[in-house]
């Protein structure tokens, strides 16, 4: 993917990366990353000289047609681990002993804490489960990673990408190993994971959202929803009105003629 997509993409989009120096050249480390676009999971390895092994969702990995198989082919083929989001628990166990084995072995293990892109550019709440305690099950450094300006290259409902330069901001390498011991605090995951989201968000600049992406993404469906329905609503509920007052008015008019008729002589 390096040397062939990965080399186009690089020709074409010219993505510029800061702090590269904080990816150390081996050993195991966690990259946390905000999720702006589906080209996050491409920039960010092809500017790395090493395997990045993300998560990603199970979809990708099942999708129908054609599109679907040349996704799962290529999501399989550059090594991401497919997880179930809609799974509870279990899926989430998973994914976390995925993480940790890509960890034991050595290797870059990249990870959204979001868990799922952000609907409008901005820094969601990230959820304190996988990147947490593959953390502190694994004492690997997290390297706080900034995504910047992919959602501008192909915003939803474009086809065509826009051509122009994304960029990458890496920050110094955050050690939890305080917390050794201690994954099963829910209130030590939260802490660490806040402090990873402050360091994203000093990294990219992003205005910080304190609730989770896919709150958010849930409520603006239901506003935009609410948008399309809404006016169709009205016109039905003023239709209904005007042809039950025009109903209204025919009985009346119905009823005042037979009143009104004066009766006839009788022969």
């Amino acid at each position: 993917m390096k040397h062939s997509l990965g080399a186009g993409l690089r020709l074409a989009f010219r993505p510029w990366v800061e702090g590269r120096e904080h990816v150390p050249a081996e050993g195991p480390a966690i990259l946390a990353s905000n999720h702006l676009s589906f080209s996050d999971s491409f920039f960010l390895p092809i500017m790395l000289d090493r395997k990045v092994t993300f998560i990603a969702k199970a979809e990708y990995f099942t999708s129908p047609g054609v599109k679907g198989r040349l996704t799962a082919a290529f999501i399989k083929g550059v090594g991401q681990l497919p997880v179930d989001r809609e799974g509870g628990r279990d899926a989430a166990e998973a994914a976390i002993r995925s993480g940790i084995s890509v960890i034991e072995r050595g290797e870059l293990f990249g990870i959204y804490p979001e868990g799922t892109r952000s609907p409008d550019g901005r820094l969601y709440r990230g959820r304190p489960g996988g990147l947490a305690r593959v953390a502190l099950a694994t004492g690997a450094p997290v390297i706080p990673v900034a995504m910047i300006d992919t959602e501008k290259i192909q915003p939803p409902g474009k086809v065509m990408p826009k051509l122009m330069r994304p960029g990458i901001r890496i920050g110094a390498p955050l050690d939890f190993s305080r917390y050794e011991g201690m994954e099963n605090d829910r209130f030590i995951l939260r802490s660490l994971t806040d402090e990873v989201m402050y360091a994203i968000m000093k990294l990219s600049g992003q205005e910080y959202v304190d609730v989770y992406a896919s709150v958010a993404k849930r409520a603006l469906a239901e506003e935009a929803a609410a948008a399309r329905v809404g006016p169709q609503e009205r016109i039905r509920e003023r239709l209904s009105g005007l042809r039950d007052r025009s109903e209204g008015g025919a009985e009346g008019r119905k009823d005042g003629a037979e009143g009104d008729e004066e009766p006839r002589p009788r022969a």
